[in-house]
């Protein structure tokens, strides 16, 4: 039979059958689907806001182990039930210069086993208990309203999506079940065999969803019913859909890698290559064997086609992470030629890991992480600062009038720094942020005005040497001795701060204090000490203004390290 003749035969049986049937059917299935669709987003999106606090230090494990790095990016993926949002963060990691290409791909390859996981919700839908799961999508919202710690709301959430998503599987189901009632709907589906076809839909829809899982999650939905086989099952023409949901996936990471470095496009070409060889090998092994899915998972599940796919999708990642992993290197080595570095420019691990490149935006849509970037940003803004304080210092020290332009450029460098992490910050306060969050991100704002108050304090002291030269100014060894000593505490402190704020180890913030004590108690004894000078006559009363603004202009730079690391109590 043509396909004109089961569309001309579909439409007598539509009018027959009664026109309002199918209609609320597909009422039913749309919903179901939207209702899916969100709790999915719903449930993914708590699981990262409560699993996120922990996903960056797992990441950082990853060194050089090719199979922890596959376990990791399997288990991430596994618990934010989305290897989009793995990849995406993977490539952020990768621009940021936090990551390496190796790294990145061992994680890349757990996570497309880890995607596989959702699938199963779909075969949890035959269980009877599906009808008490739905439930917790009226027990989550409740849980949201009433409760006053984020944490327990954030749970309510989770519960309140994975109800809609079993909520949604059912009414799928129940709309499937009335499809299947046409045997014209069940014939034409059975038509679309044509193996490109359904490739090419795969992707396509995948694509659009950027979710493999939802995408695998609702073909598992369709084919549980056994009436709708898309193909003839004994050709395992429904695999083909399933394996472009796999190529589909990299549309996000590739749109991530937009606007990144190098490095990062080339993570997620990675990315790309290991899904489209991994489609290539099975497609070639499938057309051998036509009759794969009958034979093997057919044979051993044959009252289940639904997890049938759910086994197929997990077998081909799981075979193609098992193919693949002792290759890394050389998808690296395809990568780095197929993705050339542009002339000129050369790249360091101090540029890779710059602010500009730790502020990356495709982490806003994980708070979280991009907290902790923001984080990262901060302390290299801070060493920036010191560096600006250090070189003015010295200048001081060396009577270098010259080095007030390098000041001047740290000092550039570290208003465009604030300008940029100020203006990261808002943007992740816009999302949905939990309450530890948004007090990270107060705390943030203000380290980030104390540190460029530092660089503020270094340009006044480049003053301070062009008016002793000026002037004729001149300071006696010793005294220039005892400002070597103060400012040799404030790298001191600059050392426990960046250890308390880093670490968010409050145990350090005793040794801060005791070290800014020190310090206070140094300007204090040498202002003194420089009056009993100046009533000596030792020292030109000219030179008091320049001597006591620069001790106390170092300890005020002091004072604003002490406030960072007290920025998390």
């Amino acid at each position: 039979m043509s396909m004109g003749q089961l569309l001309a035969e579909g439409a007598m049986q539509f009018v027959d059958m009664g026109a309002m049937d199918y209609i609320l059917a597909v009422v039913a299935l749309l919903g179901g689907l939207g209702a899916f669709l969100f709790g999915f987003k719903v449930l993914s999106d708590n699981i990262e806001k409560l699993a996120t606090n922990r996903l960056r230090g797992w990441f950082d494990k990853t060194g050089k182990n090719r199979f922890i790095g596959v376990g990791i990016g399997a288990g991430v993926t596994a618990i934010i039930q989305s290897s989009s949002a793995t990849t995406v963060m993977v490539v952020g990691f990768v621009n940021a210069g936090l990551m390496s290409l190796f790294s990145a791909t061992a994680i890349i390859m757990g996570a497309n086993i880890g995607t596989t996981i959702t699938a199963y919700f779909s075969v949890l839908g035959d269980i009877p208990f599906i009808e008490f799961v739905t439930i917790f999508a009226c027990v989550g919202i409740f849980l949201n309203m009433l409760a006053k710690k984020e944490k327990t709301k954030s749970i309510g959430l989770l519960l309140a999506g994975l109800g809609l998503v079993f909520l949604g599987l059912e009414y799928m189901g129940m709309a499937m079940e009335d499809f299947s009632k046409s045997e014209a709907v069940f014939n034409f589906l059975r038509s679309v065999d044509n193996r490109f076809i359904l490739l090419l839909a795969g992707v396509v829809i995948t694509g659009i969803v950027q979710s493999s899982s939802a995408v695998t999650t609702l073909i598992v939905q369709i084919v549980a019913t056994g009436t709708l086989f898309i193909g003839d099952p004994s050709n395992s023409g429904i695999l083909f859909l399933v394996l472009g949901t796999n190529i589909g996936t990299c549309v996000t990471a590739l749109l991530s890698s937009i606007g990144a470095n190098t490095n990062a496009k080339r993570a997620a070409l990675i990315h790309l290559m290991f899904n489209v060889f991994g489609t290539v090998i099975f497609s070639v092994f499938l057309l051998c064997w036509p009759g794969f899915l009958n034979a093997t998972l057919g044979a051993w599940f044959p009252k289940d086609p639904g997890l049938q796919i759910a086994l197929f999708h997990t077998f081909f990642n799981v075979v193609c992470t098992g193919l693949f992993l002792p290759f890394i290197k050389v998808f690296v080595k395809i990568a780095t030629k197929l993705v050339r570095e542009k002339k000129g420019a050369g790249k360091t691990a101090g540029d890779d890991a710059s602010p500009e490149k730790l502020l990356d935006e495709r982490f806003i849509t994980s708070p979280t992480i991009a907290v902790g970037q923001a984080n990262k940003a901060v302390t290299r803004m801070a060493a920036t600062a010191m560096e600006s304080l250090k070189t003015a210092f010295e200048a001081f020290v060396n009577k270098d009038t010259e080095a007030a332009a390098q000041v001047n450029t740290l000092n550039a460098n570290v208003s465009d720094m604030e300008r940029k992490i100020v203006g990261y910050l808002i943007k992740i306060s816009s999302e949905d942020t939990s309450e530890t969050d948004e007090r990270t991100i107060y705390a943030l704002h203000h380290a980030t005005g104390d540190v460029a108050r530092i660089a503020e304090l270094a340009d006044n002291v480049t003053k301070y040497t062009r008016n002793c030269k000026r002037d004729g100014i001149e300071f006696s060894p010793a005294v220039i001795k005892a400002l070597q000593n103060m400012y040799a505490k404030i790298e001191q402190l600059y050392e426990k701060t960046m250890e308390a704020f880093d670490r968010k180890d409050i145990t350090v913030i005793r040794a801060v204090d005791n070290v800014e004590s020190e310090i206070d108690a140094a300007r204090k004894a040498m202002v003194t000490d420089h009056i009993e000078r100046l009533n000596e006559g030792k020292c030109k009363p000219e030179s008091s203004g320049v001597f006591i603004n620069l001790v106390g202009n170092l300890e005020r730079a002091a004072d604003h390290l002490t406030y960072v690391a007290h920025a998390f109590d």
